[in-house]
């Protein structure tokens, strides 16, 4: 008995382990976002304008009211659709082209192997605003050398709406699968080769093995890029407003960042740009969640 209780003690003490290492890096985190998050909640019920930036009180507590005016916008509403579908392209064709670039690495010799992680790893150190506007270079109507390649004259792949995003989802894709070729070539060396061998000698294909024993194996790492990536591509910012001169003709390709920027800064709505702010860290965090919950999960599964 005295044993057990020794051992149940222990157990019970022990759980606090992990939470004495990581709070130096909580209590850092902690000053960090608290008090912006809360700057941010509190400026989007209140009526807050140029007036107030400048040091003017705020005139009235609006609560809801920013919020239930921000969803009867339908610009708004169509920014929010826009962000969901343009983010959700990004994720799959970022996972597309860094798993399949991810394959591509276990089956090259040593040297393609090192050369196409160097070229990948210059494309994620690249800044986003630098990447940008070489982009936006290369598809110049008038000096770019994308068209005259492909022998589109004089052809702007700005002007048009859905030209624009996918010139842009292109960019993003290109600055954002190192990271997930990199940690799925990991996961893929990590995978027991007798395993492979053994699916291998029972004639099963490669397209098999890949479906119904890598990736059960890397499901783990697949949920950490694909949350990742989700975070990553749903505030994109920087490439938006660069490539397309702050939200296209019209605000035709306007996402939910550069939308609440607009809002804040350009019209001096800093309450609907808050508001925007706070839906986006809701999404976000929904996002997290289900996250740290699919984590959970596996983690009993295992």
């Amino acid at each position: 008995m005295r044993v057990a209780t020794r051992t149940r003690t222990t157990g019970r003490s022990g759980g606090w382990t992990p939470w004495l290492y990581l709070a130096p890096a909580l209590v850092v985190l902690g000053g960090l976002l608290a008090y912006p998050i809360q700057q941010l909640g509190l400026i989007s019920v209140l009526e807050y304008t140029q007036a107030q930036v400048s040091g003017g009180e705020p005139t009235s507590f609006q609560g809801l009211g920013n919020y239930r005016a921000l969803f009867a916008d339908p610009q708004f509403r169509q920014v929010l659709l826009a962000t969901v579908l343009f983010a959700a392209a990004c994720v799959i064709s970022t996972l597309v082209v860094g798993c399949a670039l991810a394959v591509l690495l276990t089956r090259i010799r040593a040297l393609p192997r090192l050369a196409l992680m160097l070229a990948a790893l210059g494309a994620w150190a690249t800044p986003a605003i630098t990447g940008s506007t070489v982009w936006v270079f290369l598809f110049d109507p008038d000096f770019g050398p994308v068209n005259k390649v492909l022998g589109l004259g004089d052809f702007s792949w700005t002007y048009g709406r859905l030209s624009a995003f996918a010139l842009v989802l292109l960019e993003v894709v290109w600055c954002s699968f190192p990271f997930v070729m990199v940690t799925v070539y990991a996961g893929i060396r990590a995978v027991p080769a007798e395993v492979l061998e053994a699916a291998a000698l029972d004639g099963a294909s490669q397209w098999r093995i890949w479906r119904s024993v890598t990736a059960p194996i890397l499901r783990p790492v697949l949920v950490v890029v694909t949350v990742q990536s989700v975070i990553w591509d749903f505030k994109v910012f920087t490439q938006i407003y660069v490539m397309t001169g702050g939200g296209g003709i019209a605000g035709q390709n306007l996402v939910l960042n550069v939308y609440a920027y607009q809002k804040a800064f350009a019209s001096s709505q800093y309450s609907l740009g808050a508001a925007i702010g706070v839906v986006m860290l809701l999404v976000l965090l929904a996002v997290t969640l289900v996250y740290l919950r699919l984590l959970r999960r596996q983690g009993e599964d295992l």
